[in-house]
């Protein structure tokens, strides 16, 4: 009776694969066509490959400086929010506050607006309130930086809620009675059980940053621009270069595939824990 219901699971599993890396394939596709190939018959097949795509991609001035940028960005606002939504989630699942749930509902809400509602406050704020002297946020890493904690720290406690839920409370006391002050209590008991989860969020919340695009092209003008902002640069009012655009497109999954591939294993374990309570 099992192995009907084995086939089926792989046959979907094969299915939903395919749907999800057809995009990723069709990029690629694009990428590896030259100009009158893509303005021609289209075709699904990828009968040549076009190098000079990848080519003048690579000698873009402007890859390098933004893929750095984005790298900066995401890695430093994914370390920061995972920090403050871990001591976030700690406060607020162990110590007896009043409306603590009012205070997770809001958190949530900070995140169901979407970006374009912030976008012309935050502007002005970045370029007339938040500037002293030579000092300001706007087009600078930092101001990226805080901004996307903003709006991702609260998935941050949502995503660690359930993850702390799950430790048991008897593990606090116990520490605590053995003379754990709370930094040992954090470092020493809860961290290394919350571990997987807190993969979990600092992927997720890493790429949220990388990804971002609305935010970088309206708070960014040469320094601070990021790598999503690069391949709008493409689209010109004399046409899109649509061959050099999914070569850059190709070339940005790679740093993200390299830190799915660094946290796979905690990111599997971090999906299943939390399921049962502890």
């Amino acid at each position: 009776m099992r192995k009907p219901n084995v086939f089926v699971s792989l046959l979907l599993w094969i299915v939903l694969s395919l749907i999800t890396l057809a995009p990723i394939y069709w990029l690629f596709v694009v990428s590896a066509k030259s100009r009158v190939e893509l303005f021609g018959r289209p075709s699904f097949l990828l009968t040549s490959f076009f190098p000079d795509n990848y080519a003048n991609a690579l000698t873009d001035p402007n890859l390098q400086k933004y893929m750095l940028n984005s790298v900066i960005v995401a890695t430093s606002n994914a370390v920061l929010v995972s920090l403050l939504g871990f001591l976030a989630t700690y406060a607020l699942t162990r110590y007896k506050l009043v409306g603590k749930e009012n205070i997770f509902f809001w958190t949530i809400t900070n995140r169901m607006a979407p970006p374009a509602v912030f976008l012309l406050p935050l502007f002005l704020l970045y370029t007339q309130v938040f500037v002293v002297g030579n000092w300001k946020l706007f087009d600078t890493r930092i101001g990226l930086i805080l901004l996307y904690c903003v709006f991702n720290l609260p998935f941050a406690v949502w995503t660690l809620r359930p993850v702390l839920d799950s430790i048991p409370q008897e593990l606090d006391e116990a520490a605590t009675i053995d003379g754990a002050s709370t930094f040992q209590l954090l470092t020493k008991v809860i961290y290394p059980l919350a571990r997987p989860g807190l993969a979990v969020t600092m992927i997720l919340t890493w790429i949220f940053a990388w990804n971002e695009y609305l935010l970088a092209a309206t708070l960014t003008s040469v320094e601070a621009r990021t790598i999503t902002t690069l391949l709008a640069e493409y689209v010109s009012v004399t046409g899109t270069n649509w061959g050099q655009l999914a070569a850059t497109a190709m070339l940005t999954l790679i740093p993200a595939l390299v830190i799915l591939g660094m946290v796979q294993r905690h990111i599997v374990a971090g999906l299943t824990f939390g399921a049962v309570k502890g």
